[in-house]
């Protein structure tokens, strides 16, 4: 339309390896909590879709399970999963870290990104904890891999060099409709979003060798007449030692993790929520695609 600018929408993925911060940014972009965060690798195992939209632009963005050398069934499934999304998208956001550098798993993102083709930019993150020379060398380093569109220099955590970020991948992106509503900021089921809260405060209250052991089934979502939401859930554990320090001496932090999680999900749902939290010991689910399809459906 003659001295009106054409609105542009599409899809971006944000790529990367294990814990690179992909989830932050992805919550920090539509301003709410839509991906579990956590310090453990490999929080998020399904891609997760957030929406950001402006007057001139909406971008969906898909933050992906990070991109390593799988050692079980679940991480061959998570890898798939991450680049099946990337070869549907319009762009890739290529997340690396500036404190850590760029190493071996950096340097298969690359080699993963290489193959497809598909235009990327490069974003280095954790600016404001990291040296300017750290930045530098990281942004050097990514690009000898795989040279990109762009770089952008950014905080997560903080959102700085965001606004630059999200501008310039507007610029590249095509012309195109509004595909959601103004205030929709993710297109997950609410059932979704509960077991991801349960799993991160799952993660976020035991020791390192279960996190990555967890899978968090709802077995039943529903809303009483008072307009309390009922969820009942079971966290698969895969050994009885990692149920014991599940539900910890009393049951005081399968409670802790449980209220924790009640309160992120009343705050999403807007509505009081009644958790009715299990565990379960499923030996070697990992391994088993019938379950891993079960707790992860696409």
């Amino acid at each position: 339309m003659t001295g009106q600018a054409a609105h542009r929408s599409g899809f971006v993925a944000l790529a990367g390896r294990p814990n690179v911060g992909k989830s932050t940014l992805l919550n920090r972009l539509v301003g709410a909590r839509v991906a579990p965060t956590s310090p453990v690798p490999q929080t998020t195992r399904t891609v997760v879709r957030g929406i950001l939209t402006r007057p001139d632009a909406q971008i969906i963005f898909l933050d992906t399970p990070g991109i390593h050398a799988p050692r079980h069934r679940l991480g061959e499934f998570m890898v798939e999963g991450a680049r099946r999304a990337l070869r549907q998208v319009d762009l890739v956001g290529w997340m690396v870290d500036a404190v850590a550098g760029v190493g071996r798993e950096d340097h298969l993102v690359a080699a993963a990104l290489a193959a497809l083709h598909t235009p990327a930019v490069l974003i280095v993150n954790k600016v404001d904890i990291a040296a300017p020379a750290q930045v530098e060398a990281a942004a050097m380093q990514a690009a000898s891999q795989l040279p990109p569109l762009a770089t952008y220099r950014i905080s997560a955590e903080t959102g700085a060099g965001v606004a630059d970020l999200v501008d310039g991948l507007v610029a590249r992106l095509p012309e195109g409709p509004r595909y959601y509503p103004e205030e929709m900021l993710t297109d997950q089921p609410e059932q979704f979003l509960v077991r991801e809260l349960i799993r991160e405060q799952v993660i976020r209250h035991t020791r390192q060798e279960v996190p990555h052991a967890v899978a968090v089934e709802v077995e039943e979502f529903a809303e009483r007449a008072d307009g309390t939401v009922y969820v009942r859930a079971t966290i698969h554990v895969e050994k009885p030692s990692q149920k014991r320090i599940l539900i910890g001496a009393g049951g005081g932090r399968l409670k802790a993790l449980g209220t924790a999680a009640r309160v992120q999900a009343e705050a999403l749902l807007g509505r009081k929520v009644y958790l009715d939290l299990w565990v379960a010991v499923t030996p070697d689910w990992r391994e088993k695609p019938s379950l891993i399809r079960s707790f992860y459906p696409e």
